[in-house]
Parts: C-alpha cells; sequence; structure tokens
C-alpha cells in the first residue's frame, strides 16, 4: 500500500467484511440494518473510505461486534498474513496496474480465501528461497514479464523517438559524436572519460552519472558503439522525463522498481533511435524473400544500422511481432569466460508464450547443440560469427529457425558472448521466410539442458539426464507395481 492511512482503511474494510460473512449478511441485508447506503459500505469494504466514529457505532451494534473490533489494526488468524502481504514490498513497489491488476480486487481474491492464497504464496516464497532467487532477480523478471505481455512494443516511445529523430536531424547510422553534442547542448551535460579503476571500480563499471553536476563519466575502455549506446540512453532519460533513474551503467543496485522501470524505457528509446522501425523492417522484408539464406548478407544488414549486434537482436523483438506478424519469438544472449566450459544465459526474453528454450536457475547444463553455444565455442579471438540453425525440440515438438551471431566483447578479456534469435516455425513464418525451408540450413534435435535431455545418442553431453533417468526409473516402477498388483488380484 501506499501510506499508513491505507494500510487502515484496507484492514478495516476486510474486517467489517469477515464480521458481515460471519454473520451471513450481504451489503444490502448490512445496508438495512444500518441506514448506510450499500454503494458507501461496498467502498468501506474495498478499502476507499473509513466510516466516520458514529457510522462506526452503528456498524458494530449491526455486526455484533465491538467498536474496538473494527478499528483494531490486529487482526485474527485467518487474516493476519494479508496485512503482511499489503506492507510487502510487493505491494509497495510493484505497480500492478501495469499487469491490469487492481489492488481491490487482488485484496478481495485473498480475503476470500486467506489461507488458501497466503499458502500459495508463502510457497512461491519458499520456492524463490530454494532457488537463490533475489530481490533483483525477482524485480528483473517482473520487468521481462510486462515486456512479454506487451510483446516488448511501445508505440507511444516509438513514436517519441522517430519525432526526435526527425526534429534533430539525426543520421541514419548516428555515433557518439552526435548525441554526445546533443547531450552537451540540450541537456547541458559534461561528459569526461576517465579511467574508473584507479577507483577502485571492476571494468564492468562503463558509465556513472552524477546529476548534481549533470557530469556524466565514461569508463576510457568503452569502445564506439557502447559510448554510442550509453548516450543515447542519456538522451532517452531526458526527453522522456524519466525519474527516479539510475546511475550507473552496468546495474550495481536500485531503490525501487520504478527505477528499474525507467531504465527499460530509456534503453527501449535508445533501441529506437539507434535502429529505425521503417527502414528495419523494410530491410527485414526483403532478407526474408531469399530462398537461401546467406549469413554475409545478414551480418551487412546489421552494420547498416549498428556493429554492435547485441543492439540489433534485441530491436528485433520489437520489430518481428508488431511490424511483421512474426509473434512466437524468443531473445536469448550468452555469456562464456575464458578458459571455462559454463555458459550463462545473460538475458532472455520470450514473446507470445514461453518458448522452447529458457534460462535454468540450478546450474543445470544448456545444450551444447544450440547454435549459439557452438558459436560461443567456436570463437576465435577477434572473430564473428554469424549463423542459422533449424531447431527441433524433441520434447515439446516445436521447431525454430533460430539465427545468431557470437563475438568476443570488446569490454571484458576473455569472455564471449552469443544472441540469438529464435521464430517459431509455422505456416504465418514459413510464410514469411522464404529460406526457412532451404535444405541448406541445418536441422538438428536440440534439448534444453543435459540434465532434463531425452536425445540418448548426444555426442556433445555435459551431464548425464538425470531428470529423464528419474522418469524412466519412475515408471519402470509404476510398471512393477501394475504387475505385482495383477498376479495378486
Amino acid at each position: 500500500m501506499t501510506s499508513d492511512s491505507d494500510f487502515i482503511k484496507t484492514i478495516f474494510g476486510l474486517k467489517m467484511k469477515q464480521f458481515r460473512q460471519k454473520k451471513n449478511y450481504s451489503l444490502q441485508d448490512l445496508a438495512n440494518a444500518t441506514g448506510v447506503s450499500k454503494s458507501y459500505l461496498n467502498e468501506i469494504e474495498n478499502g476507499k473510505k473509513y466510516p466516520k466514529h458514529d457510522k462506526i457505532a452503528q456498524l458494530a451494534t449491526a455486526l455484533n461486534c465491538t467498536y474496538d473490533d473494527l478499528v483494531s489494526t490486529k487482526l485474527d488468524k485467518s487474516l493476519a498474513p494479508i496485512a503482511e502481504i499489503i506492507q510487502s514490498d510487493f505491494f509497495k513497489e510493484i505497480p500492478l496496474e501495469l499487469f491490469g491488476i487492481n489492488k481491490t480486487n487482488l485484496i478481495n481474491i485473498i480475503s476470500d480465501a486467506p489461507k488458501k492464497v497466503t499458502a500459495f504464496i508463502n510457497t512461491l516464497i519458499e520456492i524463490s528461497k530454494n532457488y537463490n532467487l533475489s530481490k533483483e532477480r525477482f524485480f528483473f523478471a517482473v520487468i521481462r514479464s510486462f515486456q512479454e505481455l506487451q510483446d516488448n512494443y511501445f508505440p507511444d516511445l516509438e513514436e517519441k523517438a522517430e519525432t526526435y529523430l526527425i526534429e534533430n536531424n539525426l543520421s541514419v547510422k548516428p555515433n557518439s559524436d552526435e548525441f554526445e553534442l546533443i547531450l552537451q547542448e540540450q541537456f547541458q551535460y559534461e561528459i569526461k572519460s576517465m579511467d574508473l579503476e584507479q577507483y577502485g571500480a571492476s571494468g564492468k563499471l562503463r558509465s556513472l552519472f552524477i546529476p548534481e553536476k549533470k557530469l556524466l563519466l565514461l569508463n576510457e575502455l568503452l569502445d564506439e558503439d557502447q559510448k554510442t549506446f550509453i548516450f543515447a540512453k542519456e538522451i532517452g532519460f531526458n526527453v522522456l522525463n524519466l525519474n527516479p533513474r539510475p546511475n550507473t551503467y552496468s546495474w550495481l543496485d536500485f531503490t525501487n522498481f520504478e527505477e528499474l522501470l525507467n531504465n527499460y524505457y530509456a534503453s527501449y528509446f535508445a533501441g529506437a533511435l539507434l535502429i529505425r522501425k521503417e527502414i528495419l523492417t523494410r530491410k527485414l522484408n526483403e532478407f526474408f524473400q531469399n530462398q537461401e539464406w546467406n549469413p554475409e548478407i545478414f551480418e551487412t544488414i546489421i552494420e547498416e544500422f549498428t556493429n554492435s549486434p547485441e543492439t540489433f537482436y534485441y530491436r528485433l523483438t520489437n520489430i518481428l511481432p508488431a511490424e511483421m506478424g512474426i509473434k512466437d519469438v524468443f531473445y536469448l544472449c550468452f555469456t562464456k569466460k575464458k578458459d571455462s566450459n559454463k555458459v550463462q544465459i545473460l538475458k532472455e526474453l520470450h514473446l507470445n508464450q514461453q518458448q522452447a528454450p529458457h534460462a535454468n536457475a540450478t546450474n543445470e547444463h544448456y545444450c551444447r547443440r544450440w547454435v549459439a553455444v557452438k558459436n560461443l565455442s567456436n570463437l576465435k579471438d577477434n572473430e564473428k560469427l554469424t549463423d542459422a540453425q533449424i531447431s527441433h525440440y524433441k520434447d515439446s515438438g516445436l521447431t525454430y529457425l533460430v539465427l545468431s551471431t557470437s563475438q568476443k566483447n570488446p569490454f571484458s578479456d576473455g569472455t564471449n558472448r552469443s544472441y540469438c534469435v529464435g521464430i517459431l516455425l509455422n505456416s504465418n513464418s514459413l510464410k514469411k521466410i522464404k529460406f526457412a525451408k532451404s535444405d541448406q540450413i541445418k536441422t538438428v534435435n536440440v534439448g534444453v539442458t543435459c540434465e532434463f535431455c531425452s536425445i540418448p545418442d548426444c555426442e556433445v553431453r555435459q551431464a548425464p539426464p538425470s531428470r529423464l533417468e528419474k522418469e524412466i526409473f519412475n515408471e519402470n516402477m509404476k510398471k512393477s507395481i501394475q504387475q505385482i498388483r495383477k498376479e495378486m488380484l
């Protein structure tokens, strides 16, 4: 809730509803007994109104309870967990309206079956603890869910970015110099490149904004594309008037959920400035008409907009569903450190449904047959690899066209990154992407993790299929039990 006053009104409404239900009164019955209108009683129960002294006395008499029973914020055992929930960070920080959730309706759901709902919420909390789900990871998951509900497309941000591009006559492929000048002249920024490591900061700290002086400090190790994106994002914070906002890139900490959401909006705006919607849509439509997959042409398209495959691939998740009608899409960003076989998913997005490949928080081994993972392992120094694959997920039966580019991360010594977009192959996507039917693209049976894989003869397996083995064991036990019962009966 937003204040102590809101909390008190909510608790009063819950208690009044509880006493009313104990007497098997409808709202109309209570209205008849007290002379208070039904609509006003409804607002009280929904936590919108708090009655005056005389009306509380009337309600107490009609409900056969004391005045103190109603005004006390102490709840009985059945409702006590609700107080904890509505005062938690979940209610205080997450703007539920983003998901079309009315707080009043949610409270009503909880109050109608408090024990069952509380047990469910406590189960989620227990699961999050078991999997070491931090507050940060939880809120990032909420942001990702919000993006997915919106198909990762925000027309108002697209429109504002397009207007800004036209008003400032920006080039098709803006560079850092253009954006730096805008920050200095339009928003009175002072910008300095520095060796931030001399202060003990990790090389991963790309920038620091000091709002008191409008001073933007850049890590001197940044390449051109990284500076360009940071500048575009700063423009986004100012044009969209986003506050609160984070002052570091990359994330170190955040004070509330709104700050996290505003960071996403600024990043989206930056992507729209860097890669124009209309031009990318036209280029993709032309490219998809080719009968054969050509990685060189695809890399050329990327380079027409940016030298950052990450920015390009993520922008595809905005354009493919909204502008091209290709709805079932996933995006994954992988990292692999030097001299390590461990592959991690750094970012992911699933549009229209939970697609087959997904991050796993239990330290399982991602399928080495994924094209993005294969490229990641095969990278040579200063190399960029772009490839495509038809990935068939044996367990789900789903098949995806996966486009992927892998490169050495220029900002982190010895770390490689791999980006991919997967498009579910169905009648719609096959009609729009001609080369998806080409025999030139290899079709590969894939899994999600080794531990959950049902491919029996995988040549790149990193771990035994433990989950599958357990399932087989359980099935065999069930068959044995059935046979024993059959003989005994």
